[in-house]
């Protein structure tokens, strides 16, 4: 399908082996950490400075590698859209692990960077970069971290703006649940975070749940109830849907490659009718361009001859019939007054040239129309998708 959307113009991307999981949240929230922990293979930084200054795309693959700038974006061309963000590509990377822990092998996770308010000056625009992978990726995770950060402004606004357009796909979670202090604690920092939620209209919304996640550690137990777990069966279920929304996409793509191949027909077939409206155009003003100058002239010439001559020449009947056009010229030649008749010839010249000029004009304004070839291809595309493609779907 890819292949045939291209030879028509269509750009179609291939559908995605794995889905995108994005994270994001303030600086030290734990997003680095849950994704080490969950891939269990330490692979990205984690501490309470700004670690993760970009965008980093954790995948799996045969063999451990790190990737930059557009080695990352040929490993994932559904992102070559971020390149119209500016300053982006100097901090877009990549890393692939070995690991096939969890369902690591049919998921690539995003690391965004930690997000701050204040004088904090990002090398790019962060909310507009975050809120157009957000749109892509298949879920976002929001991480609040309970010790101070989790109202930061910059990423409410981020959460707000994906609400609105993909708010199906955010999970909010309340990570390092277990550095909270007590439970009293706890609830008192997820009311906070409830109430900053709820006075923005795009996330105050009925059925809110906030989860309580951290990184298990058998040296330091905890009483805090760890809902970690859930997160990985939200990620295996929107697994299980990915095969769904991939048939739905083919379906898509199909119906959009079916309605191209029908456009461009109707539009060949629009320009034929066109292109032979303007030939016939091209022809009349090319032939009295070029039958009237020569009438003209042939008047005059014939008119040297006398009756006799002529049908010696041409025959009886072809020399009456030149006599009685001629004839018409030099009547009308006559009824023009002797010191206009020099006018005339300079106007009647022009005229004719005009003729030509409009035959050249109009022969120049036809439209390129498909050859059999194309059209045939065209149908046989048309015919494969709708009785194997769609078919096949069923």
């Amino acid at each position: 399908l890819v292949k045939i959307a291209g030879s028509l113009g269509v750009r179609l991307l291939p559908p995605r082996k794995k889905i995108i999981v994005m994270i994001m949240g303030n600086h030290s929230a734990g997003k680095s950490s849950f994704i080490n922990w969950y891939v269990e293979e330490h692979i990205q930084k984690a501490g309470v400075a700004i670690e993760t200054q970009g965008f980093t795309f954790i995948t799996s693959g045969r063999k451990r590698e790190s990737l930059t700038g557009n080695a990352t974006l040929h490993l994932y061309p559904h992102f070559r859209p971020l390149l119209e963000f500016n300053g982006v590509m100097d901090y877009l990377s990549a890393e692939i692990s070995t690991s096939k822990q969890k369902k690591f092998s049919l998921v690539t996770f995003v690391d965004t960077p930690g997000l701050v308010d204040g004088d904090m000056v990002y090398p790019f625009n962060v909310n507009s970069a975050i809120t157009w992978l957000g749109e892509q990726a298949d879920l976002v995770f929001v991480f609040f971290d309970p010790m101070g950060q989790a109202l930061c402004k910059r990423t409410l606004n981020i959460v707000e703006k994906l609400s609105e357009k993909c708010g199906d796909k955010l999970m909010f979670y309340l990570s390092k649940a277990d550095e909270a202090g007590k439970e009293t604690d706890r609830q008192r920092v997820m009311m906070q975070i409830v109430q900053e939620l709820c006075r923005r209209p795009g996330l105050n919304k009925c059925g809110f749940e906030m989860p309580t996640i951290y990184i298990p550690n058998p040296q330091r137990p905890s009483r805090c109830v760890n809902q970690i777990d859930g997160v990985c069966q939200t990620i295996e279920k929107t697994i299980n849907q990915a095969v769904q929304k991939t048939l739905d996409q083919l379906e898509k793509d199909c119906d959009l490659i079916c309605s191209t191949i029908s456009s461009r027909l109707e539009q060949d077939r629009a320009y034929v009718t066109h292109n032979k409206s303007i030939r016939l155009h091209s022809f009349l003003c090319g032939a009295l361009g070029s039958v009237l100058p020569t009438l003209f002239i042939l008047s005059f010439i014939v008119n040297t001859f006398s009756k006799e001559q002529l049908d010696e020449l041409l025959g009886q009947g072809p020399a009456r019939t030149v006599s009685i056009f001629t004839g018409i010229v030099m009547y009308l030649w006559d009824w023009i007054p002797e010191d206009g008749q020099v006018v005339f010839v300079i106007i009647f010249g022009a005229f004719c040239y005009l003729l030509l000029f409009l035959a050249k004009y109009f022969a120049g304004r036809g439209n390129k129309t498909l050859t059999k070839k194309e059209k045939r291809a065209m149908t046989e595309y048309s015919d494969y998708i709708q009785d194997i493609v769609k078919t096949k779907k069923v």
